[in-house]
């Protein structure tokens, strides 16, 4: 038996969600007919807010609102001036964010370098990096915060070796056991990072 042509359009739709297949999908979609009309509507005006009131950054390249750019986070002057984290995308803000440990400024790449997927320093939001740095002398380090990844290793080593003649310290964040977690649980990748990143007690 088929849908009916709205279900299944709604259903193809929530397909395109990552995670989501067709089961879920399914669900979802039913759940949304049986929600209130006014529910609905709130609904589908946040999904195009959030593709017409959305902009990135022209400084860092994080997530902004078209009406707040630069972003809170560039205006904002009681943060370290002299620290820049750069980060693969914007949820990576979020999370350090939260933490609220860290106090610097950011970067986000919005990807990473990837050969296998045809995606090169170009195609990242790393010319504007260079830029922002060639002309601030007040940044003095560039944290590079990609995954511990290949393509997130790759693309820390090529933004270090791009850095080098800048006279800029480039540091990357410590990678290793996470808390809680046991050695022998570990793989060999982690083990050799945890070793690396070792701090003295």
């Amino acid at each position: 038996m088929q849908y009916p042509e709205p279900i299944a359009r709604l259903i193809d739709s929530y397909t395109k969600l990552p995670g989501i297949g067709p089961k879920t999908a399914t669900r979802l979609a039913f759940y949304t007919l049986g929600m209130e009309e006014a529910d609905v509507i709130a609904f589908a005006k946040s999904l195009q807010a959030v593709k017409a009131d959305i902009a990135f950054c022209e400084i860092c390249g994080n997530i902004t609102s078209k009406d707040v750019n630069p972003c809170m986070i560039c205006q904002d002057k009681s943060r370290d001036q002299s620290t820049v984290l750069v980060v693969q995308n914007s949820r990576d803000v979020m999370a350090m964010e939260n933490t609220r440990e860290y106090h610097g400024l950011y970067h986000v790449l919005n990807g990473v370098i990837s050969p296998s997927a045809g995606t090169g320093p170009e195609d990242i939001n790393l010319p504007s990096l260079i830029r922002r740095l060639s002309s601030n002398d007040q940044i003095q380090e560039v944290i590079v915060g990609t995954n511990a990844n290949a393509d997130g290793e790759a693309t820390a080593m090529y933004i270090a070796r791009l850095l080098k003649p800048a006279n800029i310290k480039v540091t990357r964040l410590a990678h290793g056991l996470a808390v809680g977690s046991d050695i022998d649980y570990a793989d060999q990748l982690t083990l050799i990072k945890a070793v690396e990143g070792r701090n003295e007690l």
